[in-house]
C-alpha cells in the first residue's frame, strides 16, 4: 500500500509509460491534434510549455505525491496523450486522477476508458486506496459525460474553486469511486472495452 514508484501500466489499446522527457515531441504533437490548448475548460499544455509540464511532472513525482503517465498506443509506440494519478494521500488511502489529455484523433476511441481500467486497477489493488476522485469543469459536459460513464458517481459541484488561464473562476464538478464500488465499476469498464472491441 502507498507504493508511489512509477511503473509502467500495459493493457491492449494503451501502455501508460512514467512520463520523461522524451516523450516531449510526441506529446507536443498530440496537444497539436486538436489545439488542445485552446479548450477553455481543460489545463492543457502550449506546445511551447510541454518540456516544463514534463519537469514539473517529474519533480511531483520525486516527491511522492503525484504518478504522471505518457499515454502511448500500444500498437504503434505513439504518444496520444497524457494522464496522472495525484493528490496522493497515503494516510487516507485517497487520490486523484487527472490532468488527463488524448489527441483529438485518439478520443472517442476506447483509449481513455482502457487507461481508466489501467489506472484505477493500479490504485485499487496495487496502492491499496480507499477512495479515488475525478474533478472536472462543471462547463465540461464531454468530461462529464465520460467520468459517469466509467461509473463514477457525481457528489457534488466545489463553487468558485480554480482560476483557470483566461481568468475565469471555475466551478468543480467531483465525481468518485470508493472500493466497495470498485468490482462493479471494474466489471462495467471491462464489458465497455469488449463490446468496443466486437465493434471493430
Amino acid at each position: 500500500m502507498g507504493q508511489t514508484a512509477a511503473a509502467e501500466l500495459v493493457g491492449e489499446r494503451v501502455r501508460l509509460e512514467p512520463l520523461e522527457q522524451r516523450h516531449h515531441d510526441g506529446l507536443c504533437e498530440a496537444v497539436r491534434d486538436g489545439k488542445l490548448w485552446e479548450l477553455a475548460v481543460t489545463l492543457v499544455p502550449h506546445p511551447d510549455d510541454v518540456r516544463a509540464f514534463i519537469a514539473e511532472a517529474a519533480l511531483a513525482r520525486e516527491q511522492g505525491v503525484q504518478i504522471p503517465y505518457a499515454t502511448v498506443d500500444a500498437a504503434t509506440g505513439r504518444v496520444i496523450g497524457s494522464t496522472r494519478l495525484m493528490v496522493i494521500n497515503t494516510a487516507n488511502r485517497r487520490l486523484e486522477i487527472g490532468w488527463t489529455f488524448l489527441a483529438g484523433a485518439w478520443q472517442r476511441t476506447g483509449a481513455n476508458t482502457e487507461a481508466k481500467l489501467l489506472m484505477l486497477t493500479h490504485a485499487f489493488e496495487a496502492m491499496g486506496m480507499n477512495r479515488v476522485e475525478l474533478l472536472t469543469d462543471v462547463r465540461n459536459s464531454a468530461s462529464r459525460a465520460a467520468i459517469s460513464r466509467i461509473g463514477a458517481t457525481h457528489e457534488g459541484v466545489l463553487r468558485h474553486h480554480m482560476v483557470m488561464r483566461d481568468g475565469w473562476i471555475r466551478d468543480t464538478a467531483v465525481y468518485s469511486i470508493t472500493r466497495p464500488e470498485w468490482p462493479a465499476v471494474k466489471q462495467n469498464l471491462r464489458a465497455r472495452l469488449a463490446a468496443a472491441a466486437a465493434r471493430g
